[in-house]
């Protein structure tokens, strides 16, 4: 029988990085700005810029200070209404208030994809939308896209889960107006913590690039139209959300496995789900036809049981070596809505209430073996006859 191995353990950081960080180590020189030009942050921003087919990068110290920033470079008037996934991270509405505006939810279907009809009801009453792509699921972009440039309001991508991910062909995160990455342990790239922001928009770059703590002239450094620089020259308050040479130098290494790490991901998720889709009491959404994801989790629907009955499949996954987050029964979590209390007035929203409370989610890294991918599907179909078919399970 093949061993399970951990699947909470992060991506290794490749031998490439080790020479690199001891040079920096060694010189101390880990502030992106002391060296004139050419430091490791720099240098991985344009490199992933080029990754993904985007005019400009920055790096910053997480993705939710790319979201946070992203909503200040809009230029956004305070209490403006950002309309979100209700289905997202806590980081999300988080970084919505830092930025002094209102977040406003959005209903979510049992796909993990933005409810349209409920998006396009709300989006006359905000000011920015910003996407998750949460766990790497695409909402309808065509027509997200459509609707919000109809009405002139800006787009941010949350794309912490898509990396890699395309949409017609393109990189999720290059869609909208600006697009937000993290490089925290358990994304396909990993540097303990860090984000970074792409854009095509030299000014909104120009605003970023200075909140995120390019004080004085240091900006100059950035290769943007350095007339947007100019324009924003002590205008606008630093936040110093930078990144250091030390985590740059631990994720570029990383940027040329991405498309491999990518395939594999792809691939694990796909034998899984199908192994799983055979069972009356699981169910994977499929993927929407314009998207090619890039997926290191699973997340899956649990049907015909009571909520006893889901944390028992949980229980038993987990006693078998699967550990198995149910998204909406889990104590605090902080991917279910009713859990941001920080938000005034929080809506009720019984269609994303009713799916999280229903929807699982188990790690699945790309560096599993199609025969640990085997044993982790035989796991969950296995838990969920244990519980609702004992017997069959077990033979007696």
């Amino acid at each position: 029988m093949t061993q399970i191995p951990d699947m909470h353990d992060a991506e290794p950081i490749p031998a490439e990085a080790r020479d690199e960080i001891d040079r920096l180590l060694r010189s101390g020189d880990l502030f992106r700005y002391t060296a004139p030009e050419a430091s490791p942050v720099a240098v991985l921003e344009e490199e992933f810029a080029a990754h993904l087919g985007a005019k400009y990068a920055l790096a910053v110290s997480s993705c939710s200070a790319a979201l946070f920033l992203s909503l200040k470079a809009l230029g956004l008037p305070r209490d403006a209404r950002v309309l979100i996934p209700a289905f997202t991270f806590a980081a999300v509405p988080s970084s919505v208030l830092h930025a002094e505006c209102i977040p406003v939810l959005c209903e979510v279907g049992t796909d993990y994809r933005i409810d349209m009809r409920d998006f396009e009801a709300k989006l006359p009453d905000v000011d920015a939308v910003m996407i998750s792509h949460m766990r790497g699921h695409t909402s309808d972009m065509d027509r997200i896209m459509a609707l919000s440039e109809a009405r002139g309001v800006p787009v941010v991508e949350d794309a912490a889960h898509s990396l890699g991910t395309t949409w017609h062909g393109r990189n999720i995160g290059t869609i909208g107006k600006i697009g937000c990455f993290s490089f925290q342990s358990y994304k396909l790239v990993n540097a303990g913590e860090g984000g970074l922001l792409v854009s095509d928009d030299p000014d909104i770059m120009a605003r970023a690039v200075i909140m995120s703590g390019a004080y004085e002239h240091n900006w100059k450094k950035h290769p943007v139209l350095h007339q947007s620089f100019a324009r924003w020259q002590n205008r606008l308050p630093l936040y110093n959300t930078r990144l250091s040479n030390l985590s740059a130098a631990i994720i570029r290494p990383q940027i040329p496995l991405i498309q491999t790490r990518v395939a594999k991901g792809r691939r694990n998720h796909d034998l899984v789900a199908a192994q799983l889709n055979t069972s009356p009491w699981i169910s994977v959404p499929e993927k929407l036809g314009p998207e090619e994801r890039a997926p290191d989790s699973l997340q899956f629907n649990l049907s015909g049981m009571s909520d006893d009955d889901v944390r028992a499949f949980a229980a038993a996954a987990e006693a078998a070596g699967v550990k198995v987050q149910v998204f909406g029964l889990s104590e605090d979590n902080a991917r279910a809505f009713w859990n941001w209390t920080f938000i005034e007035d929080l809506p009720e929203l019984p269609k994303t209430r009713a799916m999280l409370q229903r929807a699982c989610d188990t790690r699945l890294p790309a560096r599993l073996t199609p025969a640990e991918c085997e044993a982790v599907a035989g796991v969950l179909v296995a838990a969920a006859e244990h519980v609702m078919r004992p017997a069959r399970a077990y033979g007696t």
